[in-house]
């Protein structure tokens, strides 16, 4: 057991939109199970959603606040945040969400200066820089989650003093996410009979939420270049292509049909550990940089090569764990030579995770009880 452990018990609310899906979601989560297996209390604020019966099991508390909807009526609920911070004894509050932020900020800043909680934000991405986004770097503690993040706060915010910026990168678990892991026989047998037709073939996956930045059109030209140099490939899309996403991804399984690609869609999962393990190769080609890359970082810890954009988080992830795999950000006819390359030359990733989610936790539990303990 750490020494934070046990110190006094303190009281962690986390504030986001929602707990649907994402890697600010399962950070959420994940800081939340460890303040509780510490003897902490953890309490979250959001809309709610699929991972609150989770927040359940493992012992924190959900409160249900509407803090995530963009609109000026939301600043009604500022009353409600102060009185939760003070009802519940709020040690630390951790904001990680911009229109959240603003609200529990406010909430923050209208208790007397003896009452407040300690203040942290994380920055999750690489946000426009204004008046709206500034609101990051209030904390008294700002939490980057890549060094790419460190330097893009540096470079727009020079008045950020640097000692109240630490990094901490995002995190897998190594007990889930090894070298070797094998899925159960079961699951593979339900695998080979949903997609027969990806067998035999050099499986490359994009998994992410389907949007114009993630680089879905970049991955279909991917597999049309591979097709065309006589790769036996077969590409998987995993991503939620339902609600507001259903236009877009209709007009990119037309452009799939249409061209007569091997690519499969096969919608939002819950099984991408076992995806990754039985792919060939995983691409990360978002347009934009991405802060840290977590689904990067799974694939590689299993062992599986990614071909990504080599810029941002990605970029970072790549020339520490599997620098072959990183290209110049835009360059797909880059991408399809690494893929191939990866294909005829048969490779595995070698290198030991750098990003342990026991280390993450660590240093945001610690994190908090440096400013618990002022």
């Amino acid at each position: 057991m750490s020494r934070i452990s046990r110190e006094r018990s303190l009281c962690v609310a986390q504030l986001l939109p929602a707990m649907h899906e994402g890697g600010v979601e399962r950070g959420t989560l994940e800081i939340a199970a460890a303040l509780a297996a510490a003897g902490h209390r953890p309490l979250v604020v959001s809309e709610g959603g699929r991972m609150v019966e989770t927040l359940a099991e493992i012992g924190a508390e959900h409160v249900a606040m509407p803090v995530g909807r963009k609109s000026p009526l939301s600043l009604v609920l500022v009353p409600a945040l102060r009185r939760l911070l003070q009802s519940h004894h709020v040690d630390i509050l951790h904001l990680r969400s911009r229109l959240p932020a603003w609200l529990g900020y406010l909430a923050w800043r209208g208790l007397p200066p003896a009452q407040r909680p300690r203040l942290v934000t994380t920055v999750h991405g690489f946000y426009s820089v204004n008046w709206y986004s500034a609101i990051m770097v209030r904390g008294e503690r700002v939490i980057a989650v890549s060094n790419a993040v460190e330097q893009y706060l540096k470079d727009n915010y020079p008045r950020l003093d640097p000692r109240r910026v630490r990094v901490i990168h995002r995190g897998v678990d190594d007990a889930r996410y090894y070298p070797g892991y094998h899925p159960p026989e079961a699951w593979l047998r339900a695998w080979r009979s949903e997609l027969p037709e990806i067998a035999g073939g050099v499986l490359v996956t994009m998994a992410g939420r389907l949007s114009r930045l993630k680089g879905h059109e970049d991955f279909i030209e991917v597999i049309a270049h591979l097709r065309d140099r006589g790769v036996p490939v077969r590409g998987l899309v995993v991503g939620d292509d339902t609600g507001r996403r259903r236009r877009y991804a209709a007009g990119l399984k037309h452009q799939v049909a249409r061209r007569g690609l091997p690519v499969r869609f096969i919608g939002s999962r819950n099984d991408l550990r076992e995806i990754f393990s039985v792919s060939d190769v995983v691409v990360s080609l978002s347009a934009q940089p991405e802060s840290f890359g977590r689904s990067v970082l799974e694939a590689l810890a299993l062992g599986t090569p990614v071909v990504g954009y080599a810029h941002g988080g990605v970029g970072e992830i790549l020339r520490a764990m599997f620098p072959r795999g990183a290209v110049p950000a835009g360059d797909k006819t880059a991408a399809a030579a690494a893929i191939e390359d990866i294909y005829r030359n048969y490779c595995r990733v070698e290198a030991i995770n750098p990003f342990p989610l026991r280390k993450m936790l660590d240093d945001t539990l610690s994190l908090y009880r440096e400013l618990a303990d002022g």
